[in-house]
This record gives structure tokens, C-alpha cells and sequence, in this order.
């Protein structure tokens, strides 16, 4: 304990020893140089002190204010994650619909511009997207 104490109050005076003084010199073509090494005709710069980072709470304290969080039962968790599963595979099957008829848009666009065949094309990859990030929720659920 007695070499916690040792060590804190060397790391304190450790720390006073690396604040150097800063030097400004100006030379005679208006170029400033900031230094640490005092020089002739720099003047010693009076800085204020620089602002610390607030507290940060412990772990442990996080971990007090985790447990009083509110809990639910296994039963009602149970239900909330069935509720989940449904809405997502309701959402994946949407989308694979909106994929299939965009996919038919893009067959029927032939003649159309190439602008609205560009349009169809990006609804194509964003539903291909969105299939594939719902199946990865779907996968990411617990079983």
C-alpha cells in the first residue's frame, strides 16, 4: 500500500518536472518560433492551464446502477423475442416481394430510359440489401 502512495507521489512530481516553459522568438523578418530552450530576445509565454477530462464513474458503480435496472421474466422476454422473430420474418417476406416485382419492373422497363431503368436497378440493390440485413437479425436471435 505504503509504495501506491510512493509511486503516486513521484508520478505528481514527475508530472510539475515536464511542464517546460514555452519561448516566443520573432526574428527580424517577422517569422515566430515557438521553443522550449530559452533564447535571446524570446519572451516566455504565460499559458493557462490546460482543462482535464471530467470523472468518469468506476466500473464497479456502473455495474451497481446495471443491477437496480429493471428486469423482465423469462416468460415475457420469451414473448417480446417471438414478437421480434415475427415482425422480422413479416419485413423479410415484404421484401422479398417488393424484389420480385422490381425485378419484373426492370423486365417490362426495356424500352423505357435509361434513367428509370437506373431507378429500378437501385430499388433492386436496396431490397437485396435489406434482405440480406434481415436475415442476418434473423440469425443474430437467440434460439
Amino acid at each position: 500500500m505504503k509504495l501506491r502512495y510512493l509511486l503516486l507521489l513521484w508520478a505528481l512530481f514527475y508530472v510539475e518536472l515536464a511542464q517546460a516553459e514555452i519561448y516566443k522568438i520573432v526574428d527580424s523578418k517577422g517569422h515566430v518560433t515557438y521553443s522550449s530552450t530559452p533564447q535571446r530576445g524570446a519572451h516566455t509565454l504565460q499559458l493557462a492551464p490546460l482543462a482535464t477530462k471530467k470523472h468518469v464513474k468506476h466500473r464497479s458503480h456502473a455495474n451497481k446502477e446495471a443491477a437496480n435496472f429493471p428486469r423482465v421474466d423469462r416468460a415475457t422476454q420469451s414473448k417480446r423475442d417471438d414478437q421480434r422473430k415475427q415482425i422480422l420474418d413479416d419485413e423479410l417476406s415484404a421484401e422479398r416481394k417488393a424484389l420480385v416485382k422490381a425485378r419484373s419492373d426492370l423486365l417490362d422497363a426495356v424500352g423505357d430510359s435509361e434513367s428509370a431503368r437506373d431507378t429500378i436497378q437501385a430499388q433492386i440493390t436496396m431490397h437485396v440489401k435489406n434482405i440480406k440485413a434481415l436475415k442476418t437479425e434473423l440469425s443474430n436471435l437467440k434460439k
